[in-house]
């Protein structure tokens, strides 16, 4: 239902409106009636023309009725009418064999209908108070005298941009300059109108289905507007898709040159798209917008905000809106640990990002979307950060949002409802969503292209080989993924959400292939302060239910270095297996980069729509085909050796219970002096009789009892290194042996046990030093600071509750809640409650 309007009564200019409208209706009736009764030469039209203006009229007669009533989509159908007569009043009068008179009289009464339709009291009249409000919103963007020439002149420019697709395109001809304009304008006109209409149908299909109307909406919109704009000549269908899409990206690099920011294009659009006919009742309580910057440290952040590339965030902590501060991560300093610790308040039983589960016999993998509910599962109560009302976006876990949208927990088996396919359906048909998002993907996988052959010619070091199907992630996660998070982050600010959480994964994913600080990477940054400017235009334009405050937080942070494979020649796993003469699973890692992608293909399976089934099909083959890992090679103990970046975990999953010391000495004798001393290697982690015990080259220190035994190795890791590693073997699951790289106090480096050249996982360097950026008015609580610092994600979660229950948030949640790692649990194991 459209929010109340208070009519007292129709203004003037509406009366004459539908009366002018009713009277033309008629008046084609009735020239379309004498014409087929003979009345008139018909040698001067065809049946079919003379059909054509009867139901025009009869359509002109509904519309009155509809103006009448206060119908805005008839005021809108009628206006983009009366705005293709003046097109074609313009064509004629600009042919030689035109009747100028005609024209003028065409034109005057078409610009009439727009005048009358338009007034202020006319707007009063059919626009909802919400309307008006993204009306006045949206118009108060671009009222600087520049910005309005450089909106004349990209328009102008976008003209010239339709006739030269008019020319690339063999089946499309004009016959003049005047045609390309008039052809410019008739594709806004018809854009406007038929906007919704590919919404309704995408939503019926599924987001997937949303993505093939997105071809069809922009080859049918830009081919009927150039069918029905004067001049213009469009030889087929499939002609008017080749010119769709030549527009689109003409009309890309036009909004790049003349620097109309793409994050205020989107801001317009994906607001449009986001205005929905129900407004949520307000409450008074404001909103929090919580954004994950992915794998952003505290120290960079400090360095680019002093290098002023961070203008947005700049000018929030200079102008006294926003302070920051630096929270410690814990081991393992991965995503899903910080974010089950943050989103939930507990990450028990989390001991790297992937691992072996003996209760399972299999490797779980938190980016799988089964395994991320089971983690879900074990680590929630139900009462998580954004279980009041809240709306998880783009992350690995939902915090016990009411809905999520793009979240791996949320996919397993499709079980979950994930909202309405609107959602997605209303970015993909939108010029703005995926035909603009589309190109600007393909631009983003030629720089990647690029910017990989520069660092060979320049001799980066250290560097990864970047290229194969790394080339379409990058455009996927910083481009397509990046928009539609945008989209549905604004679309749940206009339903008022009490809390947000969306995760943007743009720098981490980059930094892994380029580096921690590389350009590209940076540029990445910059592209999400764009963003961060975006979301704080629609949380202060007034349109929103609700005000919101901004927090940023990142999980963890990234460190660089050579990686151990190419410093010594071998895989971790190659050491380990030489050495045992064992048998290695198969420990791919290409969920972890590949994650997102695949979850757009799950969430597809769980919509109830022709894509969504064919989706299932497809997943349920792939499934089959990869079934449980099993062992390659005969003889020897099975290993499951993995690396959550310069971390490693080795299990033997033979056994059935966590090898002790004494069982690793016993069955693989010199294997732990082999890892312990190895140069790459900084300290390894084992269960002693007395407990967890870390063991460097030349000393040993047992974690549970702090007694060090000549130099101990987890001096160079920082004080609470001791406390993490302590915390994380404990854990059932824990791997075997724990291996932690080497640290290079010198550059800040780590060996990452992946292929990555930016890691994260492990301790050493800028990963475990993620940041916190909130309003400048609240306090961190000290007795959650632990030297001045937030330490662990679960203390991070608990400061985020407090804070939301200052706002007013949780009135039924309000529990005491302390963080216990005193009994840790793995995956498998009932949750305890929290007390």
């Amino acid at each position: 239902m459209r929010p109340p309007v208070t009519r007292t009564r129709r203004p003037p200019g509406v009366i004459a409106l539908a009366a002018l409208t009713a009277l033309g209706g008629m008046l084609d009736l009735a020239i379309s009636a004498l014409a087929l009764a003979g009345g008139t030469d018909r040698a001067e039209a065809s049946t079919a023309t003379i059909v054509a203006l009867g139901l025009l009229g009869a359509g002109l007669v509904a519309a009155a009725i509809a103006l009448w009533r206060g119908s805005n989509g008839a005021r809108i159908v009628l206006s983009a009418l009366a705005g293709l007569r003046v097109l074609e009043a313009i064509h004629q009068a600009t042919t030689p064999d035109g009747s100028l008179p005609a024209a003028i009289i065409v034109a005057a009464g078409a610009g009439l209908t727009l005048a009358l339709a338009w007034t202020p009291g006319a707007g009063r009249w059919f626009q909802g108070e919400r309307e008006r409000e993204l009306a006045e919103a949206v118009g108060a963007q671009r009222r600087t005298m520049r910005a309005r020439a450089a909106r004349a002149a990209e328009l102008a420019v976008q003209t010239v941009v339709v006739a030269a697709a008019i020319a690339l395109t063999p089946g499309v001809t004009a016959d003049g300059w005047i045609a390309a304009l008039l052809a410019a304008v008739a594709i806004a006109l018809v854009t406007w109108v038929l906007q919704p209409v590919w919404l309704r149908i995408a939503s019926r299909f599924g987001w997937a289905g949303a993505l093939v109307a997105a071809l069809l909406a922009n080859a049918t919109t830009v081919g009927l507007a150039l069918w029905l704009a004067p001049g213009v000549d469009v030889a087929s269908p499939g002609w008017a898709l080749v010119a769709s899409w030549i527009l689109t990206v003409l009309m890309t690099l036009v909004s790049w040159l003349f620097s109309v920011s793409t994050h205020d294009y989107l801001l317009v659009h994906a607001t449009r798209m986001a205005l929905h006919d129900d407004r949520p009742e307000p409450d008074g309580l404001p909103g929090v917008l919580f954004v994950q910057l992915d794998g952003v440290s505290a120290p960079l952040l400090e360095q680019e905000l002093r290098a002023g590339n961070l203008p947005t965030i700049a000018r929030w902590i200079r102008g006294g809106t926003h302070t920051w501060t630096e929270w410690t991560a814990r081991v393992p300093s991965t995503t899903p640990v910080s974010q089950a610790g943050i989103l939930h308040g507990s990450s028990r039983g989390i001991p790297a990002f992937r691992w072996w589960d003996r209760a399972l016999g299999r490797m779980v993998v938190a980016n799988r979307p089964d395994d991320a509910a089971l983690i879900e599962e074990r680590v929630s109560d139900g009462r998580g950060l954004l279980a009041d009302q809240g709306v998880s976006i783009s992350n690995l876990f939902s915090g016990d949002a009411e809905r999520s949208f793009l979240t791996m927990s949320g996919m397993r088996g499709g079980e979950r409802s994930l909202g309405p396919s609107r959602s997605y359906a209303a970015f993909f048909t939108h010029p703005a969503g995926f035909a603009r998002a589309f190109t600007r993907t393909l631009g983003e996988m030629a720089k990647e292209m690029w910017q990989a052959r520069r660092q060979e010619w320049r001799g980066v070091e250290p560097r990864v080989h970047r290229g194969g199907s790394y080339v379409a992630l990058r455009g996927i996660t910083n481009v397509l993924l990046r928009d539609l998070n945008v989209a549905l982050v604004i679309e749940a600010m206009m339903e008022g959400a009490r809390s947000i959480y969306v995760d943007f994964v743009d720098y981490d994913e980059i930094a892994h292939h380029a580096g921690v600080t590389r350009p590209e990477s940076l540029a990445s940054l910059y592209g999400l302060d764009g963003v961060l400017r975006t979301l704080e235009q629609v949380a202060h334009a007034g349109i929103t239910p609700r005000e919101y405050r901004i927090v940023l937080v990142s999980d963890h942070g990234q460190s660089q270095g050579a990686t151990f494979l190419q410093r010594y020649g071998m895989t971790l796993e190659e050491l380990v297996a030489a050495h045992t003469g064992g048998r290695a699973l198969d420990t791919s890692h290409d969920e972890e980069t590949w994650g997102r992608v695949r979850l757009l293909v799950s969430e597809t399976a769980a919509q109830e729509s022709v894509s969504g089934r064919a989706a299932r099909r497809a997943l349920r083959r792939r499934e089959a085909g990869a079934a449980a890992s099993s062992p390659t090679g005969d003889g020897g103990p099975a290993l499951a050796v993995v690396g959550s970046g310069n971390l490693g975990g080795v299990w033997f999953t033979d056994a059935p219970e966590p090898l002790t010391l004494a069982d690793l000495e016993a069955e693989h004798p010199g294997l732990v002096e082999t890892l312990a001393t190895h140069p790459g290697i900084g300290f390894i982690v084992v269960r002693a009789a007395s407990g967890p015990v870390a063991i460097g080259p030349r000393g040993l220190h047992r974690l549970s009892t702090a007694e060090v035994e000549g130099e101990d190795p987890l001096a160079p890791f920082g004080p609470g290194a001791a406390t993490d590693m302590a915390r994380v073997a404990s854990f059932p699951e824990a791997p075997d042996i724990y291996v932690n790289s080497l640290h290079e106090p010198g550059l800040d480096e780590v060996a990452a046990f992946e292929e990555l050249v930016g890691c994260h996982g492990g301790l050493g360097g800028w990963q475990t030093r993620p940041l916190l950026v909130y309003p400048s008015d609240w306090s961190l609580d000290p007795s959650l600071l632990e030297h001045g610092r937030l330490r662990g994600a679960e203390q991070v979660h608990l400061q985020l509750v407090r804070w939301l229950e200052a706002l007013g948030h949780r009135e039924g949640l309000r529990e005491d809640r302390v963080v216990r790692d005193d009994a840790p649990r793995a995956v498998g194991e009932e949750a305890a409650a929290s007390p």
